[in-house]
């Protein structure tokens, strides 16, 4: 499988404006700049896109080793809460929290959170990025 993402950018660093689109249409030039990525401003960042990809690959990954365990989730919501760091002279993505809230009928937590574990190991966005990723999962009743 192969697909893409795609961004635009006129100006420089504070005053230019961008635009990032998937080839699925679900961002189809959606702005982001430098005062929504710095300063809170509308837009998106690549952090926030980031961390939606990580959420979703990893929820997904879960979901495939609950299958195999014989468990079927009722419901999971993962955030994931990207860090940009300032570096020198730059800016690293040098951590990843993962927050996990599940409902998993007949998941005792001991299971729960090997299976967990293994998800955030072994989903491919995880697998990409160098950060140090932690994870916080907990079953609900």
């Amino acid at each position: 499988m192969k697909t893409h993402g795609s961004a635009v950018w006129r100006g420089g660093i504070k005053d230019g404006k961008g635009a990032i689109s998937t080839r699925s249409g679900a961002l189809q030039e959606y702005p982001y700049g430098f005062s929504s990525r710095f300063e809170g401003k509308p837009g998106t960042n690549p952090e926030e896109l980031i961390g939606a990809a990580h959420a979703g690959c990893f929820t997904m990954a879960l979901s495939l080793i609950l299958g195999e365990a014989g468990l079927t989730a009722e419901r999971m919501e993962t955030t994931a809460d990207v860090t940009l760091d300032k570096e020198g002279d730059g800016f690293a993505i040098k951590t990843v929290h993962l927050t996990l809230r599940a409902k998993i009928p007949g998941a005792d937590e001991a299971k729960f959170a090997e299976l967990a574990a293994k998800a955030k190991a072994g989903c491919p966005v995880s697998k990409l990025l160098k950060a140090e990723i932690t994870l916080d999962a907990a079953l609900e009743s």
